[in-house]
C-alpha cells in the first residue's frame, strides 16, 4: 500500500483531527503503534506540523469516517488518477555526471575483490561497457595512472543490495562450474582413452 507522502506530518494531523486508533493510523501512515502513541503522547514528532491527507487527496473523509466506525478497519488510501511511475528495467543504468569520473575506481574495486562477477553483470551495476572494464584490468584505461580502488556503494554508483545480489548470483554461477567442466572433463578423458595415442610424442601428453 502506498504511504503517505510525509508519514508522519500525516500521523499528526490523524492523531490530532481524527479518533482513529493507533493502530489504523499506523498501519496507514507506515509507522510503529508506538510510535503514533508517542507522537498523541508529545513525544514523538515534536514540532513537526500535521499534514492533512485529505487536502492532498491521499485519502476520503468518507474512509476516515468509516474506519472510525470500525476499529479493526484498515484505511485504504485514495485512489489517485496520476499515472505511477514506470520503473526502468532495460536499458544501461543512468549514473549522475558528478559521479562518473568514479566509475574506473568502483570497477576496479570489483575485479580485484570479486573476480568472479562477469563482466557482463558489472556492466549492469555500474551502467558500465565491457571494453572499459577489460581497459581497467589490463591497465590500458586512459586514466589507469589515477584508478584507486574504492568501493562502489561508498562511491554512490549502486546500493549495497545490488551490489550484494550481484556477488551472490556471481558465486552461484560459479559454483555450478566446476560440476559441469568436470563432467566434460571425464567425458574428454574417456574419448581420448578410447583413441591410440601411437602418434602422440611423449605418450599424449599437452604441451602449455
Amino acid at each position: 500500500m502506498a504511504q503517505p507522502l510525509m508519514p508522519k506530518a500525516t500521523a499528526v494531523w490523524l492523531v490530532e483531527n481524527t479518533a482513529l486508533t493507533f493502530d489504523q493510523i499506523a498501519q496507514f501512515c507506515g509507522l510503529h503503534p508506538l510510535e503514533v502513541q508517542g507522537i498523541a503522547d508529545g513525544e514523538v514528532a515534536t514540532g513537526i506540523k500535521g499534514m492533512d491527507p485529505i487536502a492532498n487527496a491521499e485519502v476520503t473523509r468518507e474512509e476516515i469516517e468509516r474506519c472510525q466506525k470500525n476499529p479493526s478497519a484498515k484505511l485504504q488510501p485514495a485512489k489517485s488518477d496520476l499515472p505511477k511511475p514506470v520503473s526502468r528495467t532495460k536499458g544501461p543504468k543512468y549514473t549522475p555526471i558528478a559521479k562518473r569520473q568514479d566509475k574506473p575506481d568502483g570497477i576496479a574495486w570489483i575485479l580485484r575483490n570479486h573476480p568472479e562477477v562477469k563482466d557482463a553483470q558489472i556492466c549492469r551495476l555500474i551502467g558500465t561497457t565491457k571494453n572499459t572494464i577489460q581497459a581497467i584490468r589490463d591497465r590500458t584505461h586512459w586514466n589507469s595512472p589515477n584508478i584507486r580502488q574504492r568501493d562502489p556503494v561508498l562511491l554512490g554508483l549502486c546500493t549495497q543490495s545490488e551490489l550484494n545480489e550481484t556477488i551472490e548470483t556471481a558465486r552461484r554461477q560459479q559454483a555450478r562450474k566446476p560440476g559441469e567442466k568436470q563432467d566434460a572433463t571425464a567425458e574428454t578423458g574417456a574419448e581420448t582413452a578410447a583413441q591410440p595415442n601411437d602418434d602422440i610424442p611423449g605418450g599424449g601428453g599437452e604441451d602449455y
